[in-house]
Order: structure tokens, then sequence, then C-alpha cells
């Protein structure tokens, strides 16, 4: 994007359907991290703060956001026709994060490795604010000779060795004892947040089956979270018993 008409989503890290929410934790989280304060003598640091203030001044209001939002598609369009149609050149990089860290949020360093880049690796920080769905995608500006291009940073989750992703939702496994599944009643688990959780156990409850804990799973892209699915399992009791006397 021409620096007369700056990406204010890249220039938080953001992607472009993020909440306001998110705009204000990740405006939050740089310029504290960038403040001139803190990095004394540093005109990087005045300039991006700068450029911050600019784009929460702009995103955190929302008619200023709807009318950038149109102003960029329509910048984007203009620029693409200028290039023949050709855009600056995107990387698309996946980066995984552990299950608690998409509802609690992370910051962390991603180094791409481009071979048509003369400089070597390039280097540019992610802010992943809390509640942030698993599958999003975040912008980040390229530096020289790639300016205009983007990263395009998409979050998925770790293999985990307790729960299993899919989407929003979790899947895990719960042993319980034949005398409760005979019985059925109440058990502990711990969740993906580290609070415990109970689940209702159905008298009969077959080897297998799913119990659904709604919203007790990972965050969802429109808000919300998604379920957690308990798979029972147990061992059937086996007595072993010595032959009828002769």
């Amino acid at each position: 994007m021409h620096q007369d008409f700056p990406d204010h989503y890249a220039t938080l890290g953001l992607p472009r359907r993020c909440t306001s929410a998110q705009i204000h934790t990740a405006y939050r989280l740089l310029a504290r991290r960038h403040h001139p304060d803190l990095n004394a003598g540093s005109d990087e640091a005045i300039t991006r703060t700068q450029a911050l203030n600019a784009a929460h001044e702009t995103l955190a209001d929302p008619a200023r956001r709807r009318a950038y939002d149109r102003e960029l598609a329509g910048a984007e369009n203009a620029e693409a026709p200028a290039r023949g149609g050709r855009i600056e050149k995107n990387i698309s990089h996946d980066v995984h994060l552990r299950l608690e860290e998409f509802l609690r949020g992370t910051s962390l360093v991603v180094h791409v490795n481009d071979p048509a880049n003369p400089n070597g690796a390039e280097t540019c920080e992610l802010i992943v604010p809390p509640d942030t769905a698993p599958g999003t995608r975040f912008r980040l500006p390229r530096e020289e000779p790639f300016s205009g291009g983007f990263f395009i940073v998409r979050v998925r989750a770790r293999p985990d060795a307790r729960f299993k992703a899919r989407g929003p939702d979790l899947r895990c496994d719960l042993r319980i004892s034949p005398g409760r599944a005979q019985q059925g009643g109440s058990e502990s688990l711990r969740g993906v947040t580290g609070a415990f959780l109970r689940v209702q156990i159905p008298a009969g409850v077959a080897r297998g089956e799913i119990i659904r804990i709604p919203g007790e799973g990972l965050p969802k892209a429109r808000g919300g979270r998604g379920d957690l699915l308990v798979r029972i399992t147990y061992r059937i009791a086996v007595q072993i018993g010595r032959g009828l006397p002769r």
C-alpha cells in the first residue's frame, strides 16, 4: 500500500474482520512495546508510535472505520490496474499456537525465509489478541525490497496431549468406572483454561458416547466459543471365578 494511504490493519497486525476488542488489545500491546520513552533516541519508535496512534484513531471509531474500509478498497483497486493487474508478492505462512493462547492472546516473532529476498530472512512481530479463532489470518507488512507486500500469517492449533481441535470445537476422553457408567452421576474434568468442569454422566452411558459441553471450546470467528466434546471410555468389569465343584 502506498505510504500516502497506509494499511492500518497491517500496522496493528490484524485481519480486516477483526473485532473492536482485538483492535484495542493489539494497539495497547504494541504502543507499550514501541513507546519512545522505552526506546530512547529511536526515530523508528517515534514513527511506529505515530502510525499506531493513527491506526487506532481510525479503526476504533465505527463510522471512521467504515469510511476507511471503503477508501482502502478503492485504493487497492486503483493500485492493481496501475500495475497491469499485478500486485506485490505476498507470502503465506502458518504458525502453531498452544490452545490456551487462542483464549488469552500472545505475541511472537515470526521468521520467514524468502529465497527471492537478497537481504535474507525477514522478521516480523505478530500480536495475537485474546479470543482469536483458529484459522485467523493476519496481514503483516513486508520490508524493502518488498514493501507493499504482506506476510499472510495463519494461526493454527498446535497438537495437544489432552485435546484435539476441530475448528473451534475440542475433543477429549473421559475415563470413568463401570459403576459410574451404570449408575450415572457427575465427574470432574479439567478444561482448556485449566478450570475444572462438571460432566453429567447419564445412567447406562455407552462406551464411546459423546457428551457435549457448550461454550468450553476455542473462540469462533464471529464471537463466542465452540463446544467441548467429551468421549466416554471405561473398561467392562469381568469376574473370573473357579469352575463348579464336581
